[in-house]
């Protein structure tokens, strides 16, 4: 059984001061995914809750939550009767049915949003793309933690701008985009220079207010991730 390995600890917190629930929870939630990208938590390893709590000097109840999110985004796995163990990393075939998801989902939210764009979504889009470009590269997550989520801002916020909150639960429950990345712990971010175009090439279109076009360059977008994806993922 593991716990969450040396690390920040919540416990700077000056006495009697209050934090509240969600940001509790939330600076867990980043110490775990620090942990499973990283490798310092391993596929098949048990988390335990009362370990971590006591690790990060909190109650377990945020560590709970934090787990169930990361649930979502399959970097655990809940076993009955026996909490939470680190998934497997994904294999060549689970990238290709998250991909064949992605596809199925993000470019109609890509023609959606482009037709409901405001000038605002657009700049922060193209904000996103700018933070993605400069933001750091280098092989542990606390260097390419902004790059994710850049990246997934992007993704989210195009989303979110559909309008349409079943497609926005759709998208968040694909949890891709952190699978994608878990494959970068240790090298950094190998595609770096073919994503950041990818993303551009989908704000143009965008930008010209064409919803076809939107949708037409998501969609090139997730196929050539795909290939990425399945080329560095292992075998299964």
């Amino acid at each position: 059984m593991q716990v969450l390995p040396p690390s920040r600890s919540a416990g700077g917190r000056a006495p009697g001061r209050t934090v509240s629930r969600q940001v509790l929870a939330d600076h867990v939630y980043e110490e775990l995914l620090e942990a499973l990208m990283d490798g310092r938590l391993e596929p098949g390893a048990t988390v335990s809750i009362d370990g971590t709590a006591r690790e990060l000097d909190v109650s377990p109840t945020p560590v709970r939550e934090a787990l169930a999110r990361l649930e979502h985004t399959g970097m655990v796995r809940r076993v009955a009767l026996k909490g939470y163990r680190v998934a497997p990393v994904f294999t060549r075939e689970d990238f290709a049915e998250l991909m064949e998801a992605r596809l199925a989902i993000e470019p109609v939210n890509a023609r959606l949003a482009c037709a409901r764009l405001t000038p605002e979504r657009l700049s922060e889009l193209k904000e996103a793309v700018s933070d993605l470009r400069t933001a750091p590269r280098g092989p542990s997550f606390a260097e390419y933690r902004d790059y994710l989520e850049a990246d997934e801002r992007f993704h989210r916020l195009i989303a979110e701008q559909t309008g349409n909150q079943f497609m926005v639960a759709a998208y968040a429950a694909l949890g891709g985009q952190v699978q994608r990345f878990r494959l970068f712990g240790g090298v950094g971010i190998t595609d770096a220079e073919n994503a950041i175009a990818e993303h551009q090439a989908v704000l143009d279109a965008f930008s010209t207010g064409e919803p076809e076009k939107a949708a037409a360059a998501m969609a090139e977008h997730v196929r050539k991730v795909r290939g990425r994806a399945i080329a560095d993922a292992p075998e299964g």
